[in-house]
């Protein structure tokens, strides 16, 4: 029987079935598989107890340099020594639709290059990998103790602009200090980057997000959502020392198993009044925007097969986004988690005030600074060249962070990147997100602009007006800074211009009113938690390497039981269940080539690993170090990972290796990535 999605039921029962201490929020859990331990505080006494592994520094060191960050989008891990690097279909998917045209539509039909040279390079992206670490919290206590709280950021910025200036000079590394424990701890963080990626191999989508939204969060699973690409270096693929080796062995019900990767967002040791808001107002404001994007993208596709290429991939976003959003207000709505929440309720709740402050203007800060309202990537590369030459001006220490120095080549990258922009999408995404705007009564600081035009017309005068599209132009106006942007008659440069000066206030706000009282207030009950604790917590996710242990484990939902692992076998039967119909429709190849293909092949597998998105990507990893399988998803219950986490019906979901290997032996013909797969 399926589950309805939205289900308030779904979510009381699980979180009745947990009773969790105050503890529980902030330190792992002997008897649950819980947490994304940071690598330099890795769960080893946890692991130890529970399934008898040493986690020894040489292995941490090897899975830790054979992580790979994937562009600004999720994980992925280097598997063989010629830079060949693994992650999802549909992290990658954005390159496929980068590189597709009318008449090879890449996410449709997948891409194989047969020979190095048919490897397609991929501009703008870059991968990282954590080269090293080091604990700077000392450091950054003695600037800002004693000041104000608008002192103390300052202080503080200032001093994280240097460490990492000076770090990248010494080591010629990308250096970032890294915020924990919402503040508690700053590390510095080393960073490996490689800046030429080429693509090497897709499926096609229908294998590869097989089931689509209606099997989004469920299980059993079905997909091949796998991709490779590769790194370069000086023009020939990077050679490696640290990747992960395949798994010829499989895996088998209760073996251990290790997820690395780069988890985004929790909001595990919030306080009470910090999940309010996320309840009242950040998840309602981020639903209102994301189904009215569905409405809009969903139209669009409709019409044509090539409104459809165009905008594929940005309606399967908006469409997940949205699904998990909706799971986790559920979660945020049901009683029983907060039931399970009491014991940390802090009286009065520090974070009142802060979260008071921004609910008076945060869906303005979404609509200016976050961009929300100006949903076009002619106006994104639009505010970053007006930016960058604003920046550019000051000292280092004082730009905006995202503008500092280490950052700067990144930013003139993804400036000068020349993947194809569509007219017709961005009209499409600026009307909407305009429309959006007027009809929210935000819009008085541009009401100049909408007594002349209707969200549309001016939609259209923008884009249509803009020479951004040409990177000629672009580089033009980036390499003259300042004086180049303001003498440009560029309308969209023009409007950025505008709505600078709105969301650069609106940034202040949330900078002084929000981010400098809630650092203070988490790194102070962050101190008491250390104090008590010790090393034997993990801080929330922030898209930052982590680690993760668990056990290839099913589990028994309305009286049955899940197993673990998938099959060839059932894919074909799920297919054939649903009449081969969208998005069941398995592709016209792996049909010829299915009495080719053995039907008890492993296809999909689940684990009790705690993950949340920005995981996808991540490589499933055995005690021996060898990668076992490919996180792709995990099933409804995870949506619960982002406040708190339960081993009971919790689970990760991954690509088996197995699958993958077959398909590229008997599917794709693929056998120079079979043969480099294989090397030991």
């Amino acid at each position: 029987m399926r589950r309805l999605f939205s289900s308030r039921l779904f979510f009381s029962q699980l979180f009745s079935t947990v009773l969790f201490s105050a503890a529980v929020l902030f330190l792992s859990v002997l008897n649950a598989d819980e947490g994304m331990w940071l690598f330099e505080t890795p769960p080893s006494k946890q692991v130890k107890e529970k399934y008898g592994f040493d986690l020894t520094d040489k292995w941490l060191e090897h899975v830790r340099l054979s992580s790979v960050r994937f562009g600004r989008s999720g994980s992925a891990s280097f598997v063989s020594a010629n830079g060949l690097i693994m992650t999802n279909h549909h992290v990658g998917a954005a390159q496929l639709q980068m590189h597709s045209t009318p008449e090879n539509n890449m996410l449709k039909n997948g891409f194989y290059a047969k020979t190095s040279t048919d490897e397609i390079h991929c501009k703008g992206l870059e991968c990282i990998v954590l080269n090293s670490f080091e604990d700077v919290t000392d450091i950054l206590a003695k600037v800002t103790d004693g000041l104000s709280l608008e002192a103390a950021a300052k202080a503080r910025s200032e001093t994280i602009s240097k460490i990492e200036q000076e770090e990248a000079n010494k080591t010629n590394l990308h250096c970032e200090v890294v915020t924990l424990f919402q503040g508690g701890k700053y590390h510095l963080y080393r960073y490996k980057k490689y800046t030429d990626i080429r693509l090497v191999w897709a499926p096609e989508q229908d294998i590869a997000a097989f089931g689509g939204d209606p099997d989004n969060y469920e299980y059993p699973r079905y997909c091949v959502d796998c991709s490779f690409f590769r790194a370069y270096e000086n023009d020939k693929p990077a050679k490696v020392e640290h990747y992960l080796k395949w798994s010829t062995n499989g895996v088998k019900e209760n073996d251990l198993v290790f997820v690395s990767g780069f988890p985004g967002t929790t909001n595990r040791s919030f306080t009470r009044e910090h999940l309010k808001f996320q309840r009242d107002v950040f998840f309602p404001e981020r639903l209102s925007r994301l189904y009215r994007r569905e409405v809009i993208y969903s139209a669009f596709a409709e019409r044509s097969l090539e409104n459809r290429r165009r905008i594929s991939h940005d309606l399967d976003a908006v469409k997940n986004y949205r699904k998990r959003a909706i799971g986790q207000l559920d979660g945020l709505q049901t009683p029983s988690l907060w039931k399970s929440r009491n014991e940390i309720n802090i009286q009065p709740d520090p974070m009142t005030k802060p979260c008071s402050e921004l609910s008076l203007f945060y869906t303005d800060y979404c609509y200016f600074e976050l961009g929300e309202a100006f949903n076009s990537q002619t106006f994104r590369l639009a505010r970053q060249l007006v930016r960058l030459a604003q920046e550019k001006e000051k000292p280092n220490a004082e730009r905006m962070r995202e503008y500092r120095d280490g950052n700067i080549d990144s930013l003139r990258r993804g400036v000068l990147n020349d993947s194809p922009i569509y007219e017709d999408v961005e009209v499409l995404k600026l009307a909407d997100s305009l429309t959006m705007l007027l009809d929210s009564g935000k819009s008085d600081e541009l009401a100049s602009k909408f007594s002349e035009f209707s969200p549309k017309e001016l939609a259209e005068k923008l884009v249509f007006g803009s020479k951004l599209r040409d990177v000629a132009v672009r580089r033009k106006l980036l390499e003259g800074g300042i004086s180049a942007i303001n003498a440009s008659d560029d309308p969209m440069i023009k409007f950025a211009i505008d709505v600078d000066s709105i969301a650069r206030r609106l940034r202040k706000n949330y900078e002084n009113d929000f981010e400098a009282p809630m650092t203070a207030i988490y790194a102070n009950l962050a101190k008491e938690r250390f104090a008590k604790f010790g090393n034997t917590i993990y801080p929330d996710a922030t898209f930052t390497l982590r680690l993760s242990y668990g056990a290839v484990r099913g589990y028994e939902e309305t009286g049955n039981y899940i197993k673990p692992v998938t099959n060839v076998a059932g894919m074909f039967e799920r297919a054939e269940s649903m009449k081969f119909k969208e998005p069941f429709n398995t592709p016209q190849n792996w049909l010829d080539n299915k009495n080719k293909l053995n039907p008890n092949t492993a296809f999909n597998l689940v684990t009790t690993n705690d993950i949340i998105g920005g995981n996808s990507g991540s490589p499933l990893i055995n005690a021996k170090g060898e990668v076992v399988g490919l996180v792709f998803d995990g099933n409804i219950y995870s949506l619960s990972n982002n406040f708190i986490y339960t081993e009971t019906l919790s689970r990760s979901v991954s690509v088996h290796v197995d699958i993958i290997l077959e398909s590229l032996k008997k599917i794709y013909n693929a056998e120079r990535i079979v043969n480099e797969l294989m090397e030991k």
